[in-house]
């Protein structure tokens, strides 16, 4: 088990507007200081706060995509690779640069995210384990308006052609019952880890089959345009991976799963500044809520005397579940725009920052036994156990001690004894091991039970033999 708290990184989007004289950023010391003057119309009491410092685990200013995948999303794939659970999220104010990170531009290689950079650093590590037989999963859901979307739906193959494999789990196994296409519904197992049910999960043999469905789902994402972003995320979107990984070598049997979410979060917005009305407007408000939830939850997670985290308030907070809190290993990007006019915006993103910071994970390893495997490994257990046993009743004194369950004629010599032990022919038992004393019990109970019939069989023979007599007698 692996407990940490959650790491978190910020990155400035490049400007040519930077507040150099408000805010001051120290990548040595991987530390933000903000410094805001007074407003001379506060009067003489003015408790307003001027000064904040932050302290984070990273500072990306005017970092390549290369760096920021080095250095934020590389550790996490690699637990993956190991069979942890992961996950990457970023947040911050619409036009920030979150999907950029996330998922890059298509026009230019060198300019790609996180997502795909992430899909070729595990192909690469596939062909570098040959003894391992690897398969890798992928999914992408949408929640807009509060509704859970299927972005890969359109590539779901048609009816009449071969189902895929059932969908194995990091949890627990393999689903049977996830049938895509249907409605989604959140599901918890019997750990309480949450799984999204009819969710498609197809197969990805290569790494252009995995970027076709990333960009399957690309094409189907809900974006607009407003006055501070032309290509706006109207939705929160979480791309996972799945990889279902077991040995060609060891005949153990066991597989080892990891899951990897990559969440890009939708912006918050304020209204006065995009200007937004109509369906854009109903969009922002389920977008602020959803993110307004998020925070509550991360509060709640960082008071240690808090015992309720309310993750079903809403579909993020309740799908995100495992990654906040939970079995996963998580770090945060939080983008910011180091500008003037967003200022009171890049101060509560760098809040909700540090509050993360204080939630921690409890990761475990993912591994599934083969339940033929796990029979024969306890077979063997219990062989090895009793080889033990014996040798320890020998160096006792003790020979001839049976640990085998009791055959019936056994059992009906044990009988016997307790019928001589109750008539005094007997004068004291053997309690050799615990099996014998529970046999014992069961033979007492079957002997009693036989006295309380032969009992109420001979009291009943009387009653019957005493009748005719009664009735002569009344004759």
């Amino acid at each position: 088990m692996v407990k940490a708290p959650i790491k978190v990184y910020v990155r400035t989007r490049p400007t040519v507007d930077f507040m150099a004289d408000v805010m001051t950023l120290n990548q040595e010391k991987q530390a933000i200081d903000v410094r805001v003057k007074k407003p001379e119309d506060a009067g003489i009491v003015n408790n307003q706060q001027t000064e904040w410092s932050f302290k984070f685990d990273g500072i990306l200013h005017n970092a390549t995509q290369d760096a920021v995948f080095q250095q934020c999303a590389r550790e996490i794939v690699d637990s993956v690779l190991q069979g942890y659970n992961g996950t990457l999220f970023a947040y911050g104010q619409t036009g920030a640069g979150k999907t950029f990170t996330m998922t890059g531009a298509v026009d230019n290689y060198q300019y790609r995210g996180i997502i795909p950079r992430t899909i070729a650093y595990i192909f690469r590590e596939i062909q570098n384990r040959p003894d391992f037989a690897i398969t890798v999963r992928v999914s992408y859901l949408e929640i807009y308006n509060e509704q859970m979307v299927d972005l890969l739906e359109s590539a779901i193959p048609a009816p009449g052609t071969p189902a895929p494999a059932p969908v194995a789990t990091a949890e627990g196994s393999p689903r049977t019952d996830d049938v895509p296409g249907g409605e989604l519904l959140i599901q918890e197992d019997a750990t309480g880890a949450t799984n999204v049910r009819g969710l498609y999960r197809p197969v990805a043999n290569s790494e252009e089959e995995a970027l076709n469905l990333l960009f399957e789902g690309e094409t189907n994402r809900a974006i607009a345009e407003h006055k501070l972003n032309k290509a706006s995320s109207r939705s929160h979107c979480v791309f996972t991976i799945y990889l279902d990984m077991q040995s060609r070598v060891e005949s153990g049997g066991a597989t080892t799963c990891g899951k990897l979410h990559i969440v890009d979060l939708a912006g918050s917005e304020r209204v006065s500044k995009t200007q937004t009305e109509g369906q854009l407007l109903r969009e922002a408000m389920y977008i602020n809520k959803s993110l307004t939830f998020l925070e509550q939850v991360i509060l709640a997670l960082a008071d240690r005397h808090r015992e309720h985290i309310p993750y079903r308030q809403c579909k993020l907070t309740n799908v995100l579940k495992d990654s906040l809190g939970g079995n996963c290993r998580t770090t945060m990007i939080a983008n910011i725009t180091p500008e003037r006019r967003h200022l009171e915006e890049t101060i509560g993103t760098l809040r909700f920052a540090t509050r993360v910071m204080h939630v921690s994970n409890e990761a475990v390893v993912n591994v599934q036994e083969d339940p033929r495997t796990l029979v024969k490994r306890y077979e063997r257990e219990i062989k090895e156990l009793k080889q033990e046993l014996a040798m320890h009743d020998s160096l006792a004194g003790r020979s001839r001690v049976p640990y085998d369950p009791y055959t019936s004629e056994q059992r009906h010599e044990l009988q016997q004894q307790v019928r001589r032990y109750l008539a005094g022919e007997l004068e004291e038992l053997d309690f050799p091991n615990l099996r014998h004393v529970r046999e014992l019990m069961v033979a007492f109970r079957a002997v009693v039970r036989q006295m309380r019939a032969d009992v109420e069989h001979d009291l009943r023979q009387q009653g019957l033999g005493g009748a005719p007599e009664g009735d002569g007698a009344a004759a």
